[in-house]
């Protein structure tokens, strides 16, 4: 049971992220890479502020705000003189903005590993006298997942503003043409996107210890999770994530934590080869 519960939290971390790479993929068609870093930036950013005196809760929307401004920053900057090159230049770009970024996080917060505090307890709860793997926090973190997960499938279902999203995404030319203002649907689905992954990053972090590198394996993780699921699914994200993680736990449990990588690449080959689109695949024929 421990073994579960231990997966289901970690499985929520993985399914964090994977809602990442599944909104910037949803919106603008790009696998962002640097999705990690970017988040690793705006943890840091949060954990100044926490060792300067100022609560949790203060840090945590400072993260969220400075990840809404990176990501539109980037897509401005960074990825709109690419917007009509083939999509491989971007994905490209996304690869330079992860060894930019750790560099820059290096030079600026240092190599050293650091605390990050906790929203809730760390402690196992109590349940028949049994302590379980299920803290107050773990339950925070799967229950902000779900949520995101619940506030990305309105927004692409049933708003105005996911429909469009959605056609910027699909055929910019099109959209154009029905008075989509795709740049900046572009950038709302970046920093959107920067938003999700700046709460992964936090999330991650929470009890733990941090630095420049701490979110790599969750780039590996995160993009195995996002596949299983689909990339087009937010549904499938999360399920993917908390499958990844229940599946990596048990390997870890009772085979060993040394064969958890490679039962991570095992189960990315099966999904390409039986389910190339995921899970959650949806139909090739889309309406914008």
């Amino acid at each position: 049971m421990n073994t579960a519960l231990g997966g289901l939290t970690l499985g929520a971390v993985y399914a964090a992220f994977a809602l990442a790479l599944v909104l910037i993929f949803r919106s603008t068609r790009i696998v962002n890479f640097a999705q990690a870093p970017m988040a690793m930036v705006t943890t840091f950013i949060a954990l100044t502020l926490i060792d300067a005196g100022y609560s949790y809760w203060i840090g945590f929307a400072a993260a969220l705000l400075a990840g809404l401004v990176l990501g539109a920053v980037i897509e401005r900057v960074i990825i709109r003189p690419v917007e009509d090159k083939p999509e491989i230049n971007a994905v490209i770009l996304t690869l330079g903005l992860f060894i930019t970024l750790h560099a820059l996080a290096a030079v600026i917060f240092g190599n050293r590993f650091r605390s990050f505090p906790a929203p809730f307890g760390l402690r196992g709860l109590e349940v028949g006298g049994t302590t379980i793997r299920l803290t107050t926090s773990g339950i925070f973190t799967i229950a902000a997942v779900a949520t995101v997960m619940v506030l990305l499938l309105l927004l692409f279902r049933y708003t105005d503003v996911g429909l469009r999203m959605r056609a910027s995404a699909y055929n910019p030319e099109v959209a154009r043409l029905l008075g989509v203002r795709v740049g900046r649907m572009l950038t709302l689905g970046w920093a959107l996107a920067a938003v999700v992954g700046s709460l992964s990053g936090l999330l991650i972090a929470s009890g733990g210890l941090v630095h420049p590198g701490y979110m790599d394996s969750i780039v590996v993780y995160g993009f195995v999770a996002a596949v299983l699921g689909g990339l087009e699914s937010p549904v499938g994200a999360v399920v993917g994530g908390l499958t990844l993680g229940l599946s990596l736990s048990f390997v870890s449990g009772y085979l060993g934590s040394e064969l958890v990588a490679l039962a991570a690449l095992l189960i990315l080959m099966l999904v390409l080869t039986l389910r190339p689109g995921g899970l959650f695949a949806v139909a090739s024929a889309r309406r914008v």
